[in-house]
């Protein structure tokens, strides 16, 4: 199983339990961290039934996946701490605990979707 699932999915699951101050913000990370689990999840399928028969535009998707895939999770990984720090009375030290480790794992994932990208972008360039 890849580790941008595994790190999304408990993005997925922080943000999704936590006390988020602004709702926009929490919207647009629940979407980045929904879109990119469920999209990984459905090339790794992909990938593993051999559907891709080694063209080389599963390359160019991987490519552009994955670096649409960095930029989602790094803009939601900035607006999370932004949230975070900002959080201002009523919330308890649970939901502050919560929010950081949301966003810690958002930015683990943040650097797991650059470095894949990275790669799949050498792999595209070479072919």
């Amino acid at each position: 199983i890849s580790e941008e699932i595994i790190f999304g999915g408990l993005v997925w699951i922080l943000v999704a339990s936590s006390l988020v101050p602004w709702p926009l913000v929490q919207g647009w990370v629940m979407f980045v961290s929904v879109f990119c689990f469920v999209a990984t999840t459905t090339l790794i399928i992909l990938y593993l039934i051999g559907a891709h028969s080694g063209e080389t535009s599963w390359v160019t998707l991987d490519a552009a996946y994955h670096c649409t895939a960095a930029l989602f999770y790094l803009s939601a990984s900035v607006l999370e701490a932004l949230a975070t720090i900002t959080m201002q009375d009523g919330f308890t030290y649970r939901h502050y605990h919560e929010n950081i480790a949301a966003v810690v794992f958002s930015y683990v994932a943040t650097l797991l979707y650059v470095v894949h990208a990275v790669f799949s972008l050498i792999r595209w360039k070479s072919s």
